[in-house]
């Protein structure tokens, strides 16, 4: 597997974002050298865990905000970037690409190299979708889960006109602009210091493949190679009685109503204080980052 590394000079000083990146090795399932894999790891190494997952086209940046609040209330806070974003390695053939293979490296980071135990986790977009399947196949490791404009679609769902549209986008704009693209789903523009540091890990279109690719790894249909495992990850989260919270922004029209579905069919969700952050886009953690730090907070203690 052919893949390219983002120069560790585009990460330097970066506005708020002080934290050092760490490097797992996880495996090329084509047979080639390891690929390397970034995770940043904050806080008290025996603390509680909580697990933030980014999604597309972002990376562990999105978190900057969280993380503080999180340590301070004496959590670990473990993020990770996903093969194709941050500073993970990035191959380069669009084909490399596909919902399975982040599952394994997401489980190869997270519990082969890490061995994350009694994890709270938080997804967001493909976080979500990662995240999920994790808990789906690995409950024993989670104590909690909060999702945020985020979901597991398993193809049977019709996509909305949002998400058809940002498909349709993501595959025929000439000038995939990572950092635009971020600041266009926050509701105020971001500053472009900000927009800059979303393009970091990206000089160039041919560190992008991840990012054009991701969107059709979404299901939107019972055809898809995902659908069957992730009706076997819902089947376990119908099932799944520990705690499970909902924190959707109210402005976001790629996940508007996809908390009903969890709330409808986990169990977890009952009695918990479900909230919804006013003010924030799709990016929700960008623009409400300490505010959705303090409702996982509050999540954890009263867990």
């Amino acid at each position: 597997m052919e893949r390219v590394r983002t120069p560790e000079e585009r990460f330097v000083n970066l506005p708020d974002f002080p934290f050092e990146a760490r490097y797992a090795d996880v495996k090329d399932p084509t047979g080639g050298a390891d690929l390397r894999m970034a995770f940043y790891d904050e806080g008290p190494a025996d603390a509680d865990v909580v697990l933030l997952m980014h999604g597309e086209p972002s990376w562990s940046y999105l978190y900057r905000f969280m993380i503080p609040v999180l340590v301070a209330a004496g959590h670990r806070v473990v993020v990770a970037d996903l093969i194709g974003f941050g500073q993970s390695d990035k191959p380069s053939d669009r084909r490399d690409y596909t919902y399975a293979r982040h599952v394994v490296w997401a489980r190869e980071l997270l519990f082969d190299h890490l061995d994350l135990q009694d994890v709270t986790l938080f997804g967001q977009d493909w976080g979500s979708l990662v995240g999920l399947r994790l808990v789906g196949e690995h409950p024993e490791r989670f104590a909690r889960v909060a999702i945020g404009n985020g979901g597991l679609p398993t193809g049977d769902e019709r996509p909305n006109e949002a998400f058809k549209a940002w498909q349709e986008y993501s595959q025929n704009t000439p000038d995939l602009h990572v950092g635009g693209i971020i600041s266009g789903g926050c509701v105020v523009r971001l500053r472009p210091e900000v927009i800059a540091a979303y393009d970091a890990p990206f000089p160039d279109d041919t560190f992008k493949e991840g990012a054009r690719q991701f969107p059709l790894l979404v299901p939107t249909s019972p055809q898809d190679p995902a659908h069957d495992a992730n009706v076997a990850a819902w089947a376990v989260l119908e099932e799944w009685e520990k705690p499970f919270l909902c924190c959707f922004s109210d402005s976001d029209p790629i996940t508007k109503g996809a908390d009903k579905k969890f709330l409808a069919k986990v169990p977890g969700t009952n009695g918990q204080l479900h909230v919804t952050i006013e003010g924030g886009g799709h990016f929700l953690q960008e623009e409400k980052g300490p505010e959705l730090a303090g409702v996982l907070n509050a999540f954890i203690s009263a867990n």
